[in-house]
Parts: C-alpha cells; sequence; structure tokens
C-alpha cells in the first residue's frame, strides 16, 4: 500500500539553544539573570578577598574598605535587579494592570549592571569608578521604580497595599544610593557604612515583608488547604514598624558619635527580642511544621523563621555586650538576617518563580533542596565564626560553602533564563 501523506505540515523542531534574546522574553528573565551575574561575581570577588586575608600570596590594590565594597553590593547591587524581575511579574496581577514588556526593563538593567560592575572596580581604582558607579546604579533603580510607580497610579483594584509598600521601599533604594554616593565624595566612609544598614531595614526589609505577608498564607493554603489563609493588617504593621524602629536606632548610635550608650542598647536589646519572638510564633501560626512536608514550601517558611532568629541575636548581641559597651557576636548576628532571612526567601522565591514561569514543575528537585541545605549550613557557619581560633579562616569556610550552594544553583537557572520554556508557551 502507498504511503499515507499527512495534509499537516511537519512540526517545527523544538529550538532548545541558550540566546540572548530569549532573556527580554519575560520581565523575571532579564532581572533575575542581570541579578544573579552580580550575585556571583560580587561573591567571588569577596571570596578572592577572604583569601586573601588567609593567605596572603599578594595584596591587590584597594582604595576602598573591602567591608563597606562587599556590604554595598550584597545590599543593593543584586537585590533590587531581583525584585524588579519579581515586580514586572507578580506586580501586574496583583494590580490588574497590563504588564510592561520585558523589553522595557533592558536600559535601566544594563545602567545598573554597569553601575556594579564600575563600583567593584572602584573598590581598587578609586573615587573615579565607585560614584559613577553608584550614579548608575541609582538611575537604573530609579527608572524601574518610577516605572512600577506608574502601574501603581493605573490600577483600579482595591488592595493596592503591598504593591505601594514595594513602591516606597524601591524608592528608598534610590535615596540610600544617592546618600552613599554623597557619603563617599565627603570620604565619610563611617557614615557610608551607617548608610548601607539603613538601607537593609528602609528597603531590603520592607520589601521582603510586603510580599511574605500576601504570599506566604496563599501559598502555603493553596498546598495544604487544612492551613487557613492568616495575614492581619496588624501583622504587616509591626513588622514594618520594626524595621524603621531599626533604622532609627542605626542612626541614632551612629549621632552618638563615640558609640551608643548602654541605655541605648539596653532598649535596642530588648526591643530586638521581643519582636523576635513575635516573628517566631508567626511563623508557626503561618504553618512552619506542615509545610516541612513540601520542600519548596519549606524554604520559605524556614526563611520566615530566620527573620525571628535574626531578630532574637541582634538583640541576645546587644544585651551580651552592654558591660563592655560593643554588641558581640560581630557581624554574625547581622549575618542571620541578610545571609539566613533574605538569602532564603531568595532562594526560594527566585526558584518558585523560576519555575513556575518558566514551564517547568514547580517543586524543589534534589539539587535544588540540598542547595538550600547548603545555603543554611553556609548562614552557621558565617553566624558561628566569630567564635572560631581564626575567625579569617571561619569567614573563608563559609563564603566558600555559600559559594557551593548558590554557584551551581545559579548556574543552573541562567541556563534555563535564555531558552525557551520546555513546554512551548511564550513567556
Amino acid at each position: 500500500m502507498p504511503a499515507r501523506i499527512s495534509p499537516f505540515p511537519p512540526a517545527a523542531p523544538h529550538d532548545d539553544r541558550w540566546h540572548w534574546r530569549t532573556l527580554w522574553q519575560a520581565p523575571h528573565r532579564l532581572g533575575f539573570a542581570a541579578a544573579m551575574a552580580v550575585l556571583l561575581v560580587a561573591s567571588l570577588w569577596w571570596g578572592w578577598m577572604l583569601l586573601l586575608r588567609v593567605w596572603p600570596l599578594g595584596l591587590p590594590s584597594l582604595r576602598l574598605a573591602p567591608i563597606l565594597v562587599h556590604g554595598v553590593v550584597m545590599t543593593l547591587g543584586f537585590i533590587p535587579l531581583f525584585v524588579a524581575g519579581f515586580q514586572f511579574t507578580a506586580g501586574p496581577k496583583w494590580l490588574a494592570v497590563a504588564a510592561p514588556p520585558a523589553q522595557a526593563l533592558l536600559p535601566p538593567v544594563v545602567l545598573q549592571l554597569a553601575g556594579w560592575l564600575a563600583w567593584l572596580f572602584g573598590g581598587h581604582w578609586g573615587m573615579g569608578w565607585a560614584v559613577p558607579g553608584l550614579a548608575l546604579a541609582a538611575t537604573g533603580q530609579a527608572w524601574v521604580a518610577a516605572r512600577f510607580t506608574v502601574l501603581l497610579r493605573c490600577s483600579r483594584v482595591e488592595d493596592r497595599w503591598h504593591a505601594a509598600i514595594i513602591a516606597v521601599a524601591a524608592w528608598m533604594g534610590v535615596v540610600h544610593l544617592v546618600a552613599l554616593a554623597l557619603a563617599l565624595m565627603g570620604e565619610a566612609i563611617p557614615l557610608a557604612l551607617v548608610v548601607v544598614r539603613s538601607a537593609v531595614w528602609l528597603y531590603v526589609i520592607p520589601v521582603f515583608v510586603a510580599a511574605l505577608h500576601r504570599l506566604v498564607p496563599f501559598f502555603t493554603s493553596s498546598a495544604l488547604p487544612m492551613v487557613e489563609v492568616w495575614r492581619p493588617w496588624w501583622v504587616l504593621i509591626v513588622l514594618l514598624a520594626a524595621a524603621v524602629a531599626e533604622a532609627t536606632f542605626e542612626w541614632g548610635g551612629w549621632l552618638q558619635g563615640q558609640g551608643p550608650s548602654r541605655g541605648w542598647m539596653l532598649s535596642r536589646g530588648l526591643f530586638e527580642l521581643v519582636v523576635g519572638s513575635i516573628v517566631l510564633w508567626l511563623a508557626l501560626v503561618w504553618g512552619l511544621v506542615q509545610a516541612l512536608s513540601i520542600r519548596l514550601l519549606a524554604m520559605l517558611h524556614l526563611g520566615v523563621l530566620w527573620l525571628g532568629l535574626a531578630y532574637c541575636l541582634l538583640g541576645a548581641a546587644q544585651l551580651l555586650g552592654l558591660r563592655q559597651g560593643v554588641p558581640l557576636l560581630g557581624l554574625g548576628a547581622w549575618h542571620a538576617l541578610t545571609m539566613g532571612f533574605v538569602g532564603s526567601i531568595l532562594y526560594a522565591m527566585v526558584t518558585r518563580v523560576s519555575c513556575g514561569h518558566g514551564g517547568r514543575k514547580l517543586l524543589a528537585d534534589d539539587a535544588t533542596w540540598w542547595g538550600f541545605w547548603a545555603l543554611q549550613l553556609a548562614v552557621v557557619l558565617r553566624v558561628g565564626s566569630a567564635a572560631w581560633p581564626n575567625e579569617s579562616l571561619g569567614l573563608l569556610l563559609a563564603m566558600l560553602v555559600w559559594l557551593g550552594a548558590l554557584g551551581p544553583w545559579g548556574v543552573r537557572l541562567l541556563s534555563w533564563y535564555g531558552r525557551p520554556r520546555p513546554d512551548g508557551r511564550p513567556g
């Protein structure tokens, strides 16, 4: 019998090759890819600095304090780019408005990439690179904040509060970048360090707690119907007020000149212990124990747990240091907040968005799951590094574990962003 001829043309083969143009097919692809590049480069640079502390094989020329370069890029470098990818993926749905094309984010993203590259060069080559780098980053972030503010103003939905908090926080990030540039121009390094800590409290924490207040109860109830959606407004108000109070403590301590008084440290320590206790209770109410059975959900809840632990550690550091007049634990308690809370939530949310909006199963496979636990080990090592006989060696070990956790994860997700969705759908 003659072969039957199909009336339909053969399907075009699926092109799975990585290409730059695929990055601007969806906002999360472009924002997350840029953020991941900054995160990995900044982490490798800091690992190099820590390695040279332990084995000074030939120190590079440094024009800025490495701790400042590190603190700025890890606070205001990759986080705004991750947030931009999230803002223009979830934000239009929250606000019921049309999403701008991903290509509209390309100019501000390129400005921020160029700015943070210049900033890292500025650590070695001086203010002529560092200050323009901050200016480029501030311009790019202001551009993104303005685009999101336009979406917010166009929305007619009743609940715009979470998006509004993120929009205001984005502008606070811009303000802190400008303040950093001005502090560096005046060679006021102690002031610049205070600005970095203030940016964590007034930019990073409000963005994260607003997103978590909206999403964690919803995600938990969707996966675990026995857990009700519980997100009263007072919880969000308390978390935001606590962040503003922490920024006030930072600036008040700096204004005291020679360091905060013991009364100031006592007040701050007790306040942080109370807030930490509230957050730990909140983690349990939101279903921490029940969520442990679902990997992708467990990562989010463990991130919330780190927020409560970080506040408690910060408070303990203040109270234990009353006699010496200086908080104990070094920067360990601070890294429980930044590496533990912010790092865990970023890992969980970026994985979730990359899977859900990338045509992949919404789950954490073994590589993702054990990478998350490697991240937890890095946090524990960093928090406890001050107790090591050789603190520099403890810091280096924590950094190596951090790179071991985030390096494979980041490279894997970068390979996703430049390839079409495996399900063949657009986006």
